[in-house]
């Protein structure tokens, strides 16, 4: 990812993060005045999306800002996915209050004003609506903008949610509509803090990433003329759209390192997205080098 793209994704979250505080405060004194669990749970998940935003600002910034020093090569790109996992944490949390607290009201359904519900809702909407927009495209190259939209996107259903919940109740008087939206939101929530996390901690675990077939990887490498073995080969991700490599190719004694040098770094750029690779070229006569994965 580029500086610009990075400077870029920290505006846009900037903005998202002024956008949804701003209806977050809304949303809760209007919950608390209606007394609308779905319009309450809906604030609630604001609450997390401010907060959420509020990591992923602060990681892009320190990310951006920051650089590589005597005792962080990398900079600190890592905050990125800690804050992309701390936000997956909060939304599963998030889900199941909202699931056990709908469950708690199911035998007494509270009496709920529809009117100011149905208004915020259209306001938390349509700030939602705005926000994702916002992040939309610097998802594609963030791994955090994405958790940061994936927040957004599921808190605009859940606005969506409430202004349906309103309208039932403005023309049936069904007190249920509030609680089934409020489950529904939850129900929504849950699988994709559940992947958000599952992402996160492929990457922290510095596991291959899913598209990299690393038995294919190193049959491609084995194949240059000149490698008779690959060893020591490690593929992980540091952080969103940057993947990186480490390998030992064994060439003959009578070859030159500098085209196996250049083919392989070809082969895992433009095969695999690898722009990042440490490779070492060592003759076959060289024995002391141990693999680490041993």
């Amino acid at each position: 990812m580029s500086a610009d793209t990075r400077r870029l994704n920290t505006r846009r979250l900037a903005w998202a993060f002024g956008i949804v505080v701003t209806v977050m405060v809304v949303e809760a004194v209007a919950a608390v005045a209606t007394g609308s669990l779905a319009l309450l749970s809906d604030a609630g998940h604001m609450v997390t999306d401010a907060v959420g935003l509020g990591l992923a600002f602060a990681a892009t910034l320190a990310a951006d800002r920051v650089r590589a020093g005597r005792h962080r090569t990398y900079g600190l790109y890592r905050l990125e996915i800690l804050a992309a996992l701390g936000n997956a944490v909060v939304l599963l949390g998030v889900a199941l209050y909202v699931i056990v607290e709908a469950i708690e009201r199911v035998s007494h359904p509270t009496a709920v004003d529809w009117r100011p519900m149905l208004i915020v809702g259209a306001l938390g909407l349509a700030a939602n609506v705005a926000s994702w927009a916002i992040l939309r495209r610097g998802a594609r190259t963030s791994l955090n903008v994405e958790a940061a939209m994936m927040e957004v996107l599921a808190d605009l259903w859940g606005s969506a949610g409430v202004v349906a919940a309103a309208a039932v109740m403005a023309t049936t008087g069904w007190p249920y509509a509030d609680l089934v939206v409020a489950v529904a939101i939850g129900i929504f929530i849950f699988p994709r803090g559940w992947r958000l996390a599952a992402r996160s901690l492929r990457i922290l675990v510095q596991a291959a990433p899913p598209h990299v077939d690393l038995q294919r990887l190193r049959a491609d490498l084995e194949g240059i003329p000149g490698v008779v073995d690959v060893h020591d080969l490690h593929v992980w991700t540091l952080t969103s759209n940057m993947e990186v490599a480490s390998a030992h190719l064994m060439v003959s004694e009578d070859c030159e390192p500098h085209p196996v040098l250049d083919r392989a770094q070809q082969i895992m750029k433009a095969g695999y997205g690898i722009g990042h690779a440490t490779l070492q070229v060592e003759p076959a006569s060289h024995v002391s080098c141990r693999d680490v994965s041993c």
